[in-house]
């Protein structure tokens, strides 16, 4: 899994490839946790995530808490299918807004 984080006005991006399990999610929130504590408009662009696994739907959800108990915003860019399911299945995707584009993203979050 590689993180990669930059910032374009004002919205932190976080891009994310490979496998989110439970080996590589505790390995990305402490590489995402100085975002997190800054982050008011966040896009996790997802679109390099072939795998989701549970301890990954929990990485997602303890994102989405830590920012918007701040009244942040998060959108997810770029989820497959196959994992929106899984978000869907369980009851995930109702916590956050998907991006199909870029623009998408950076509106949602604005």
């Amino acid at each position: 899994m590689t993180v990669h984080v930059r910032q374009e006005n004002g919205v932190e991006i976080v891009e994310l490839r490979g496998s989110l399990d439970g080996k590589t999610a505790p390995e990305v929130r402490g590489q995402l946790q100085p975002v997190l504590s800054r982050a008011e408009k966040l896009i996790l662009d997802m679109s390099g995530v072939d795998y989701l696994s549970s301890a990954g739907l929990r990485l997602l959800l303890l994102t989405y808490r830590e920012v918007t108990a701040r009244k942040g915003k998060v959108a997810l860019l770029g989820v497959s299918k196959d994992i929106q399911m899984v978000m869907s299945h369980t009851g995930f995707l109702g916590f956050f807004t998907l991006a199909d584009s870029k623009e998408q993203a950076a509106n949602a979050v604005a």
